[in-house]
């Protein structure tokens, strides 16, 4: 766990050096700008030196080779700059992302939040903390209290989360880029992230690990498990809970 922090503390570093640079589109319309790539190539090069017999799907490299999916085996699952519209326009909601993928399920998640230099992470069945300007603290999700916060996307707040968020009795909306969203709940500083539209695998996977290994849950609207290893790499949607027993 620690030789993994360090390369998403590395590439958290190649991001701040770049800074935002331009903005370009890729072929899906998602957005990537040469620190994306920058600190692709960190991580690519630290887990290939840390773990070489363990394949690496990244979304960078993913959109530019077309990489297979690996159903059913143990690999990385990276976005090397989660957050790319927040970073660009200045915001400190952005992340670096990595993933270990065994079975299907996360089941290992860093999260490293560059512009405030601290990194959530967990390991599921290990528990999940908080590291960071010289301290480290276990951190656990919480009861549902009877006026929870709700985190929800700041880039695609659409018309289904809007609806959750009438129906959610006392809630109170946080907007929020990238996968502090689930790092939030995490902590147990909030409680719900509902993302009711399709997001990608990198973009769920090392939160996904660290909201379960803090207590919480992470399922589809429907209360199923989540399905990794699909060929687009698309989850519909997920709702993650710190409080696993609360609807």
């Amino acid at each position: 766990m620690e030789r993994l922090t360090a390369i998403a503390t590395r590439a958290a570093a190649t991001i701040r050096q770049c800074g935002p640079g331009l903005l370009r589109l890729k072929a899906d319309g998602s957005p990537v700008t040469a620190a994306d790539e920058a600190a692709e190539a960190v991580i690519l090069q630290g887990l290939e030196q840390l773990a070489p017999q363990i394949p690496v799907i990244s979304e960078e490299r993913s959109a530019a080779e077309q990489v297979s999916a690996l159903a059913g085996s143990t690999y990385f699952l990276v976005d090397p700059l989660d957050g790319t519209r927040e970073f660009v326009s200045g915001r400190d909601e952005f992340t670096v992302n990595i993933a270990l993928i065994d079975a299907g399920a996360p089941i290992l998640g860093i999260v490293t939040a560059p512009a405030v230099d601290v990194t959530w992470r967990g390991i599921v069945g290990g528990g999940a903390e908080l590291t960071g300007k010289g301290t480290r603290t276990a951190i656990r999700t919480r009861r549902r209290p009877a006026h929870p916060v709700v985190m929800i996307s700041r880039s695609h707040l659409d018309a289904d989360t809007k609806a959750y968020l009438a129906n959610l009795a006392g809630g109170s909306a946080v907007s929020c880029g990238s996968s502090m969203k689930f790092c939030r709940i995490a902590e147990g500083s909030a409680d719900v992230y509902p993302r009711l539209s399709p997001t990608h695998d990198w973009d769920v996977a090392a939160g996904h690990a660290i909201v379960v290994a803090a207590g919480g849950d992470v399922r589809t609207a429907g209360g199923s498990a989540l399905i990794y290893d699909t060929p687009q790499r698309l989850i519909p949607d997920f709702i993650a809970r710190g409080d696993a027993s609360a609807e």
